[in-house]
């Protein structure tokens, strides 16, 4: 999930994997799978960051570390 900022300032999370798609209107406008939808303070290019590190950081959780001992 991600925090983002209604146009009241408050912040809230969104689960990511439900937005459909992401409107510039000039506010930025988030509709969801089930057609409800959020303004929010966020460009598109903060919320498309915002999805991009949560998405690292879930799969760097789940990352294997293998060390070789090559003598």
């Amino acid at each position: 999930m991600i925090v983002l900022t209604k146009r009241s300032r408050e912040k809230f999370l969104v689960n990511h994997l439900q937005i459909e798609c992401i409107e510039t209107i000039p506010e930025t406008k988030i509709v969801m799978m089930n057609r409800d939808y959020f303004l929010v303070m966020e460009s598109v290019d903060e919320i498309i960051n915002k999805i991009a590190s949560y998405n690292a950081k879930v799969q760097d959780i789940h990352r294997e570390i293998t060390v070789v001992d090559k003598r």
